[in-house]
C-alpha cells in the first residue's frame, strides 16, 4: 500500500470525524481499510516465513515452510 492509500484513509477518517461521510466515501474508506489490512497480514506473514527456529534435534527448521499447510497465502 502506497502512502497517497495511507494519507487517503486519514483524510476520510478526519472528515468522519468533523462532518460525516457520503455514502460513496463510506465505501471508498471501507475500501481502503480492507486493502490496508490484506497489506498489513503480507507483511506480518512475510516476516514469520522468515523464521528460522532450532528443533530438539538441532536441525533448523523454517517455521514458514513447517506450518504453512496450503503453500498460499489466506487473505481474508
Amino acid at each position: 500500500m502506497d502512502e497517497k492509500s495511507i494519507a487517503r484513509i486519514n483524510e476520510l477518517y478526519h472528515k468522519s470525524q468533523a462532518e460525516g461521510l457520503t455514502d460513496a466515501e463510506k465505501t471508498e474508506q471501507q475500501l481502503l481499510r480492507k486493502e490496508y489490512i490484506a497489506s498489513i497480514r503480507r507483511n506480518i506473514k512475510s516476516q514469520l516465513n522468515s523464521i528460522d527456529m532450532i528443533d530438539e534435534n538441532g536441525d533448523i527448521v523454517n517455521l514458514g515452510e513447517k506450518y504453512d499447510k496450503k503453500g498460499s497465502e489466506k487473505t481474508s
